[in-house]
């Protein structure tokens, strides 16, 4: 069985993504196996693996920052919101069903069988498994029945590091108050770890609890002169007896995949992650849909130099955009309603009437039909519901979901691309995606060609997906615009509409993201106390804390 170490926030969005996939870049430099692992996920940004399941977007990320291929076992329980009051249950990368919270708060013993057996099978393969919380440890309405925090350390036998975020502010009442709640669940000693001589966790009577298993803190996003920190840091450790581990200052948008949120910075028109002496000449709008799933599929064009991206419902946003996405969403239904209600519907017409190119991906290409069915209440009460008319498709929600990772081929570049293509530099035949959708696509299809796979079926199937009319189209495919011939000429087609140069050398997405991950995974390096981590929690030998 594999050694682990549990990364924990003293609430949601304080970075224990991002600590984590750092993590397993460090550790796999120094030739630790490394493996991610995260319980149970609540998050609308999902990946499939090779098997078909469907996990979180955030574990396919770290798998990648450890080197190894994504798989069921990191995230054996998903959760996917539905509606204000419902989600998706999905175990072991298949979808199980839906439930209200209380619904599910009754099926916790089964989804637990589900997390010790995939968690069981992972530690087999690999040396260190890093955990990744949920939320906060602290709940105290939920600690008898959550299946991701103190659970998930009590049963890997995982040292805790507690991460808060200095920027949300109170990050010290953070700490204190997080540690002190969970003073209040002494548990049988036989199952707890030895205690670190710095520890002050014994509950109130006396016995282990599951403070004990906090054994240092991280402060993350920390703006401003340390110094002014440190006396904070020397209180809070005398009154814990728990070590700050390390302070991580404030980056911004790395750019990297993150959890479930769409960072600020890509919401405001301001943002960009390049300098301020390059003309961005193309300015594309991605719908920010109240249920958006899937937000990661834009991400390659932020590395993109010409290209400001931003997430917006505005009129004038929408009205200024050279290029109009709109993406995935956990709910299309209600997502198309709330756009037609609130007048977008109208903006994104008037914008396509006025030559602006218009994409819809999966839920957003459902949207752009000329009907949705709904007979069996995938999504709501409605049987059937006008889409915005683009495309000459209907679509029909099916209780089936269907997901696979997905070669595709473009079958005519030169209907999709207004540009003069040069076949030696644009191949789009071996174009790499997934699909993730509950709905059968008919009518004037055939702008890809997909090769679906399975590790289950051992074989591909081959159908045809798509439609293109005008300068409208859409795709089932996520992740497309990883591919980077496609997204290049994409971005050419656009520029040759505004009477632009084409863009002549291809940004590598791959290589400039591997590069931010080990960007990332050196500021944790020169910030945080990674000795302490190895020896002290993981125990491993000094012959690895040499290699960092």
């Amino acid at each position: 069985m594999s050694k682990s170490i549990m990364i924990q926030g003293t609430g949601s969005g304080v970075g224990k993504s991002m600590i984590v996939a750092g993590l397993c870049r460090i550790f796999r430099d120094i030739g630790i196996k490394v493996a991610p692992f995260k319980a149970q996920n609540m998050a609308l940004n999902s990946f499939i693996t090779k098997e078909g399941g469907e996990i979180g977007r955030a574990q396919a990320f770290q798998s990648d920052a450890a080197g190894i291929e994504p798989c069921n076992d990191m995230n054996p329980v998903l959760l996917k919101a539905t509606g204000e009051s419902g989600c998706q249950v999905i175990l072991n990368g298949k979808v199980y069903g839906n439930m209200n919270a209380i619904e599910y708060y009754a099926f916790k013993d089964t989804a637990w069988q589900v997390v010790t057996s995939a968690y069981d099978r992972l530690s087999q393969n690999h040396d260190v498994i890093v955990i990744e919380g949920a939320g906060s440890p602290a709940e105290i309405n939920l600690q008898k029945k959550e299946i991701v925090n103190m659970s998930i350390a009590r049963y890997a036998d995982a040292p805790v590091i507690l991460v808060g975020d200095i920027d949300k502010g109170g990050i010290f009442a953070s700490f204190y108050g997080t540690v002190e709640l969970l003073k209040d669940t002494p548990l049988n000693p036989s199952l707890t770890p030895p205690i670190l001589p710095l520890d002050k966790g014994r509950s109130k009577e006396g016995l282990f609890c599951d403070a004990d298993y906090i054994k240092a803190f991280i402060v993350n996003k920390f703006r401003g002169d340390i110094e002014i920190l440190r006396p904070g840091l020397r209180i809070i450790e005398n009154k814990t007896g728990k070590p700050v581990i390390g302070v991580i200052n404030y980056l911004g948008d790395l750019g990297l995949h993150e959890e479930d949120g769409i960072p600020l910075e890509r919401v405001s028109n301001n943002f960009t992650r390049h300098s301020s002496l390059v003309t961005r000449y193309l300015k594309i709008v991605v719908l920010g849909l109240r249920y958006i799933s899937n937000f990661t599929d834009f991400d390659p064009f932020l590395y993109e130099p010409e290209v400001e991206l931003i997430y917006s419902l505005r009129a004038e946003d929408i009205k200024s955009a050279d290029l109009i996405i709109i993406p995935g969403s956990k709910n299309t239904v209600s997502d198309l309603l709330f756009l037609r209600e609130n007048g977008i519907e109208d903006c994104i017409k008037s914008a396509v009437k006025n030559g602006t190119s218009l994409i819809g991906i999966c839920g957003g290409y459902q949207m752009l039909g000329e009907k949705i069915f709904d007979q069996f209440g995938v999504e709501s009460s409605l049987k059937e519901i006008d889409g915005m008319g683009f495309l000459d498709v209907v679509t029909t929600l099916q209780r089936t979901k269907t997901t696979c990772q997905v070669e595709a081929e473009l079958i005519n570049s030169s209907s999709l691309f207004n540009v003069v293509q040069n076949s030696s530099n644009c191949d789009f035949k071996d174009l790499k995606g997934y699909e993730i959708h509950m709905g059968r696509t008919t009518g004037d299809i055939g702008l890809f060609s997909l090769s679906r796979f399975t590790l289950y079926a051992s074989r591909f199937t081959v159908v045809m997906d798509g439609s293109l009319k005008g300068n409208v189209w859409g795709t089932y495919i996520h992740g497309l615009f990883d591919n980077n011939s496609f997204r290049r000429s994409l971005l050419n087609s656009i520029k040759e509409q505004k009477g632009l140069p084409p863009v002549e050398q291809t940004v590598n997405y791959f290589e400039l993201k591997e590069k931010a991950i080990n960007k990332w995974a050196d500021v944790l390096r020169n910030s945080i106390d990674i000795c302490f981590i190895l020896s002290r929690l993981i125990g491993m030998g000094m012959e690895h804390c040499n290699k960092t």
